[in-house]
């Protein structure tokens, strides 16, 4: 194969490269490492030792580098192998800790080593087919999805069931329903997945190319100007790095980051308690404020106290929302009873229709509708709401290791409020 086909075959906006890669070939891969010779590998694996050089070869190949140094007394990792054996020690405890939770759950009848998992799943592919299964609960659709016939899904699902010793579906007249266990699986799978996925990004990095798809959980307060800059900057840098950024509820935007499916989150930043096992950081420190379109009455008020605020018409965040929590903390803490909205939205667009369209008030970052109050058509209330602080920041899985591209967008996030005066930068990482 020519070295530019090689190449070619690392750089990968999508799951592709991440699909192709197979996870007995990675566990060969690993066991090399570790023996420092095909023939004291294939002892551990049970192997016999031209299957593990075939292993190493198709991985190599499926990579498009070589990842050891061929010697005389055994072979050692070259750079790129250096880079692969994290990847693949990662994968290695993914599976190992999916199979505790199987235990813990099912007993003696799971029967899930990380070397059964290496066994069942084979590949990427495979791993992606089982976690939208779970997801979607329909085989046609994910059939479709992955251009697959549904008995070549029902085979592998099978087979993947005796592996593991359990059964992950529930077969039911309306489709598939996951067991506990098929909901495990899926977690740990799409965790694997995102090492994986990650595999390509880092060895295009060690050759001075940022690549593949960085997916990034934003919630509200960062997309207006933090996000769209710090992504047009990196990719005016970068073109070949692809960003997706997803936009849902806190709570979601979580659990896709504990399982994977996203790399960080951008906003504000919760309690401990309500971030067990994650990261937090703190990039700069908020608060809202009372916004109002121009020309509203109360814009020419003298002053404006709570009997005011109370008789106007709100529109504001859901209930759980911060801004709204934030909001009638305040007005508890001055022991007043709190707006009562007219409307509740999580849209911003509909907000700002909202409140440029009628004499309603909002209660909001400024940072949100900055734009708008740059322009002049929104402004902010003479009514300071500075017991209303929160920190804005980044939040990762604790342990994690985000890919070259994740990390340098992260990097650029905090440039981005590092050189804006709009910012009060606060604080230091904090877990």
């Amino acid at each position: 194969m020519k070295r530019r086909e090689l190449k070619d075959k690392v750089i990968d906006r999508t799951h592709g490269g991440a699909l192709a890669i197979n996870l007995r070939h990675l566990h060969a891969f690993s066991a090399v490492a570790a023996a420092g010779s095909i023939a004291a590998a294939s002892e551990d694996l049970y192997r016999v030792a031209s299957g593990v050089t075939r292993s190493i070869s198709e991985l190599e190949q499926t990579l498009g580098r070589p990842l050891f140094d061929r010697r005389s007394r055994g072979m050692t990792l070259n750079s790129y192998g250096e880079l692969v054996l994290v990847r693949a020690r990662r994968i290695e405890r993914e599976f190992e800790d999916a199979g505790g939770q199987l235990v813990l759950r099912d007993g003696n009848r799971a029967s899930a080593g990380a070397n059964s998992l290496f066994t069942s799943i084979l590949n990427g592919r495979r791993l992606a087919v089982i976690a939208s299964l779970v997801e979607n609960r329909n085989m046609p659709m994910v059939a479709r999805e992955f251009g697959i016939t549904q008995p070549a899904i029902s085979s592998a699902l099978k087979a993947l069931e005796r592996g593991l010793g359990i059964a992950l579906f529930e077969r039911k007249t309306r489709g598939l329903a996951p067991t506990a266990a098929g909901e495990v699986v899926a977690f740990y799978f799409k965790r694997v997945l995102a090492e994986l996925r990650h595999i390509g990004p880092d060895i295009a990095a060690s050759e001075g190319t940022l690549q593949g798809s960085v997916n990034v959980g934003a919630l509200p307060l960062g997309r207006t100007r933090i996000l769209p800059l710090a992504i047009a900057s990196l990719l005016a840098r970068h073109p070949q790095l692809h960003v997706a950024t997803v936009e849902s509820p806190y709570d979601a935007l979580a659990a896709s980051l504990r399982s994977g499916d996203i790399d960080f989150i951008l906003g504000a930043l919760r309690s401990a308690d309500d971030a067990k096992d994650l990261q937090q950081e703190a990039l700069f420190e908020d608060r809202i404020s009372v916004i109002a379109r121009a020309g509203h009455p109360l814009t020419r008020a003298a002053r404006i106290d709570f009997d005011a605020l109370r008789q106007a018409t709100w529109a504001l965040s859901r209930h759980g929302a911060p801004s709204r929590e934030l909001l009638e903390r305040f007005f508890s803490d001055a022991l007043q009873a709190p707006p009562v909205p007219a409307v509740e939205t999580g849209d911003l667009a509909v907000l700002r229709g909202l409140l440029l369209e009628s004499d309603m008030l909002t209660a909001i970052s400024a940072h949100q509708l900055r734009y708008e109050i740059r322009d002049g058509s929104l402004v902010v209330l003479d009514f300071p709401l500075d017991q209303t602080r929160r920190e804005i920041g980044i939040t990762q899985r604790l342990g994690a290791f985000p890919s070259p591209g994740a990390r340098a967008l992260m990097q650029e996030i905090g440039t981005v409020v590092a050189r804006s005066p709009d910012f009060r930068v606060t604080g230091q990482p904090r877990v």
